[in-house]
């Protein structure tokens, strides 16, 4: 198993990775978030006499992530524009000037958060070097577990979490939400397809089948997450998972 690495970055959201990852992120062209505040306020935190008694200028990328946390701990229709604006610190005519909409700016802030949290794992696990198909797996929910429950950050995932409470009217935010959970099945499907192709897996597998179960498990984990499920039961909890997965090896 791959050693994991925290590492908070400067938008105070944490990313975890692997140390192998760590080493060939700059090859590999990875993905970070990298929301630095870039406003020329001092970092520490204390009012420059330059700046005294001026108003703070609004950063649009230190705004997409408070209102990401909004959305990842409240879910999508409970986070009201009121709520959005009083958190990123901005007035109602600011919100619309800067993101459109609410629609607008959730359908940013989830992209930044695929981006940033579920972009690797996923990459990692389809593209999984000389490792097995089952320890591809075993990594991939091992750091799924690590995300969902990272103490720096809402527990659960930000897409499963919003599809819960999304309104009908919002064909919009469904669609996005719906294409982002099929797009991680078709990831497992691929990679379930190819350990077939490579005889990890016995012809007979029923491919999609397995696939939508994965998915619908790591769904779950999300909800367990939420709930208050700690790491170390979660991480146990997949084991059953895996079991099934070996108990379709062509060995």
């Amino acid at each position: 198993m791959t050693t994991k690495e925290r590492k908070e970055t400067d938008d105070g959201l944490t990313e975890v990775r692997t140390k192998a990852d760590t080493k060939t992120e700059t090859a590999s062209g990875a993905l970070r978030i990298n929301a630095a505040v870039d406003s020329g306020a001092p970092k520490s935190g204390k009012t420059s006499r330059s700046t005294k008694g001026r108003p703070r200028a609004f950063d649009r990328r230190t705004a997409l992530v408070e209102a990401l946390r909004v959305f990842w701990r409240l879910g999508y229709e409970p986070a009201s524009v009121a709520i959005l604006c009083k958190t990123m610190g901005i007035n109602p005519p600011s919100f619309y000037a800067a993101f459109g909409s609410k629609a607008e700016l959730f359908i940013e802030a989830v992209n930044y958060y695929e981006a940033a949290y579920w972009s690797e794992p996923l990459r990692n696990l389809e593209r999984y070097g000389k490792g097995s198909v089952f320890e591809a797996f075993e990594s991939f929910f091992d750091e799924a577990a690590e995300i969902l429950l990272n103490p720096s950050n809402p527990s659960g995932c930000m897409v499963v979490l919003a599809a819960v409470n999304i309104s009908p009217d919002e064909s919009e935010i469904s669609a996005l939400v719906r294409r982002l959970r099929i797009e991680t099945c078709a990831v497992f499907e691929r990679r379930l397809r190819r350990a077939v192709e490579e005889g990890e897996l016995s012809k007979e597998t029923d491919v999609k089948a397995l696939a939508d179960f994965i998915n619908i498990f790591l769904e779950g984990m999300s909800i367990q997450a939420k709930d208050g499920m700690d790491l170390a039961t979660l991480k146990r909890a997949v084991r059953p998972l895996h079991a099934a997965l070996r108990a379709a090896s062509s060995k």
